[in-house]
């Protein structure tokens, strides 16, 4: 059975006799804001299958692509492996070519048209990355859906099934030109939240910042669910 971590929406697995055999959900948290010197992401570590059964306990659902740039992702394992390899090589290979770095913007447009590309085959694969990053220009946020889209956005966005909790959260503390100090604590509360409501989100918290210093994880903390006498 393939490994999902987030799904946004049910996917059914028919056979030849369009009978459903069984339904795939699962979830998971990931967050990411914009403040005053950078940007903060930050994910739970639960995998699972089906969203029912915990596969894994300490999985990194947030990506360095270079030293100015990171993703969180969502989906399916094999599926968001291969991408950010993909996405990996191609920045360093279209920078080699160009001989000077990629901007966040274009890097957004590259994700999304493969984003675009891996849902329409006839096995699709399903991805949604956040992206954050640094160049020159400024400091981006981008979401990047299944689908293809690109949204950017200059405070906070949130996915996975544990979003609901997280955004709350965001919603009542957050406000322009928080430091980053303050994201980092209001994105470990965020996530918190969701890890006490949500199922599917869970076992352990990672932060990270982007920012004039670079990609750095900033927090690698471990959520104990055991039960001792």
């Amino acid at each position: 059975m393939e490994r999902f971590i987030n799904i946004l929406n049910p996917v059914r697995i028919t056979g030849s006799d369009n009978m459903t055999k069984e339904t795939l959900q699962s979830g998971t948290t990931t967050l990411g804001m914009v403040c005053k010197e950078g940007v903060v992401l930050a994910a739970d570590r639960r995998a699972t299958l089906g969203g029912r059964i915990v596969a894994h306990k300490k999985t990194q659902k947030i990506a360095k692509l270079n030293n100015e740039m990171a993703v969180t992702w969502a989906g399916s394992v094999s599926d968001i492996q291969l991408l950010t390899k993909i996405i990996k090589a191609q920045i360093r290979l279209i920078e080699l070519r160009r001989n000077k770095k990629l901007k966040v913007k274009e890097v957004a447009n590259m994700t999304g048209s493969l984003l675009y590309s891996h849902i329409r085959q006839f096995f699709p694969g399903i991805v949604a990355f956040l992206l954050g990053g640094k160049d020159e220009e400024g400091t981006y946020l981008y979401e990047l859906g299944p689908d293809g889209s690109i949204l950017m956005h200059d405070d906070y966005v949130t996915d996975g099934s544990g979003m609901m909790y997280a955004m709350g959260v965001l919603e009542a503390n957050y406000k322009k030109d928080i430091s980053i100090n303050e994201g980092v604590k209001l994105a470990v509360k965020s996530i918190s939240a969701s890890i006490q409501r949500d199922t599917a989100s869970g076992n352990g918290i990672d932060v990270y910042t982007i920012t004039k210093d670079g990609v750095k994880k900033v927090l690698a903390k471990e959520v104990n669910m055991s039960i001792s006498m």
